[in-house]
């Protein structure tokens, strides 16, 4: 029997900041390879294309278009908001990234007035409004998905209240809790009060056709005999660039022919900058900004070691997309992906002499830094999309049954 799913998010490659969509885009091409239909529903009309589901933007006025103007992105920050907003006179945008949040959720009701579905599932703070309406009008079962939550991206300080209260509202309402992993799951019940029999872990995975790196860039780098340690991801306070830097200072007294790669953008590019040149090896850390596709495929292929040092992470996907790109992992103890790779090494983000040791001892041991990558490469190419897709569709099944 073919279960249809009304799904919820904001953002799907490739207009995607972040993992999140490129989670959403596996989730639910696997999906398609199982008897459930995906009805995925966007605040936004935008150029995606996904021909193994039917897709909807959130309309009030014209069902027909599917569409609203909004600004949500999955990472913006009340301040970047502020300046989006400014430079556009719409009224269908909200005074501040709450009262977004908030527009879409009534949108909601536009949308599922036409459609016939069995289950909810909503990804995130963003979407749960969006979700928890849905389930509001129609009664049918909701499932949210937890991703990330504020503890994760504040590393516990600051943590914005009213986000906070719209993360536990979903996760109060909702009939099961997807965490994306045991240390998000933990989170969850800790923070959010969430009864552990309520919430089902569901590990991401990666669908390794996607991924085909060449080992052509920074070539002339590595024919001068130097290494390639590489960060990839958003330089925010969650993913702990701060710290990559501070290993780079040390790996450097060791052995200077590194170079350490930054590729990504965000809220503390500026700051890391300026910290590597306070540190001195500002000639050292080469920063190319976000890359996508081939461009950030091509970097994989060509590092000799992927460093993962985030403060709190969910789960984090690009440590699996270095692997499949034949390049090892250092990941954090306090992410999730450290619960389904063996073939990986870990440290606590914190522990600056412990990873420092552990990159040095990949590149300058050719034989570990071989094996890391072959039978890295062979975990990761196990860990699919299509297992995570089974198990949501089982969580539909119980929701459903009840």
């Amino acid at each position: 029997m073919c279960v249809k799913v009304l799904m919820f998010g904001w953002e799907f490659p490739p207009h995607n900041s972040g993992g999140l969509g490129t989670a959403c885009f596996g989730l639910t091409k696997a999906m398609s390879a199982l008897p459930a239909e995906v009805l995925f529903v966007l605040p936004k009309r935008v150029k995606v294309s996904a021909d193994f589901m039917k897709m909807f933007f959130a309309d009030i006025q014209n069902i027909s278009l599917h569409q609203v103007d909004t600004i949500l992105y999955p990472y913006i920050t009340s301040e970047k908001y502020r300046e989006i907003h400014g430079e556009v006179k719409n009224n269908l945008y909200g005074r501040n990234l709450l009262e977004e949040v908030k527009l879409y959720g009534e949108r909601a009701r536009a949308v599922i007035k036409n459609l016939n579905f069995e289950v909810i599932h909503a990804h995130d703070w963003l979407a749960y409004p969006a979700g928890m309406m849905a389930k509001k009008l129609s009664g049918k079962p909701l499932v949210v998905h937890v991703h990330a939550t504020e503890f994760d991206r504040t590393g516990g300080n600051g943590v914005n209240e009213e986000v906070y209260k719209i993360e536990k509202a979903g996760m109060t309402l909702a009939d099961k809790v997807i965490a994306i992993s045991h240390w998000t799951k933990n989170i969850v019940m800790k923070h959010y009060g969430i009864p552990e029999s309520k919430i089902e872990v569901v590990h991401n995975g990666i669908d390794a056709s996607e991924y085909c790196g060449q080992n052509n860039r920074l070539k002339e780098l590595k024919e001068a005999g130097y290494k390639i340690v590489l960060f990839v991801g958003r330089i925010t306070l969650q993913k702990g660039p701060d710290y990559f830097i501070k290993v780079a200072k040390r790996v450097l007294e060791f052995n200077p022919k590194v170079y350490f790669v930054v590729a990504g953008s965000g809220d503390m590019e500026q700051q890391t900058i300026k910290e590597a040149t306070a540190l001195g090896i500002a000639d050292r850390v080469i920063f190319c900004g976000f890359l996508r596709g081939q461009e950030l495929n091509d970097l994989y292929a060509s590092a000799d070691l992927y460093v993962l040092p985030s403060i709190s992470e969910p789960f984090g996907l690009t440590p699996l997309e270095s692997l499949v790109n034949g390049t090892p992992v250092l990941v954090s103890k306090q992410s999730g992906v450290a619960e389904v790779l063996k073939h990986a090494l870990k440290s606590d983000f914190w522990d600056i002499d412990d990873m420092t040791d552990k990159i040095l001892s990949v590149i300058n041991h050719a034989p570990l830094q071989r094996t890391l990558a072959i039978n890295g490469e062979a975990e990761a190419r196990r860990t699919t999309w299509f297992e995570c897709a089974q198990k949501c569709l089982n969580v539909y099944n119980q929701v459903i049954r009840v």
